[in-house]
C-alpha cells in the first residue's frame, strides 16, 4: 500500500483532524478510528498518545516521514505531527492501524 497515498486520499476525501489536541479530543470522544503519529514526534508525547489510543481501542500508526513531510501531505504549509482520521473517505488508510 502507498500509505503518502492512503493519507492524501484521506484528506481529500473524508475527514480528519490535525494536531495534537484535536487528535487526543477525538480518542476522548470516540470518534477516532486511527491515529497517525509523525516519526519525529517527541517520545513522551508519543507513548502519552499511543496508551490513550490502546485504552481507547483505537489503532495507531507512526507515519515514516516527519511532521514536515506530513503536514505537506496534509496540503498545509506547517507541520503536522499528530492527525487523527475520523471518516477515511476513499482512502484504505484504515488497514495500516496496529492495536498496541
Amino acid at each position: 500500500m502507498d500509505v503518502q497515498k492512503a493519507i492524501r486520499m484521506a484528506v481529500d476525501s473524508g475527514e480528519v483532524l490535525l494536531g495534537k489536541n484535536e487528535a487526543r479530543r477525538s480518542l476522548h470522544t470516540g470518534k477516532c478510528k486511527l491515529l497517525v503519529l509523525a516519526q519525529n514526534l517527541p517520545s513522551d508525547l508519543k507513548l502519552t498518545l499511543e496508551k490513550e489510543a490502546r485504552l481507547a481501542g483505537i489503532p495507531y500508526y507512526e507515519f515514516e516521514g516527519t511532521s514536515s513531510d506530513l503536514g505537506g501531505l496534509c496540503g498545509k504549509p506547517h507541520p503536522i505531527s499528530v492527525m487523527s482520521i475520523i471518516n477515511e473517505g476513499d482512502s484504505d488508510i484504515l488497514s495500516l492501524g496496529k492495536k498496541g
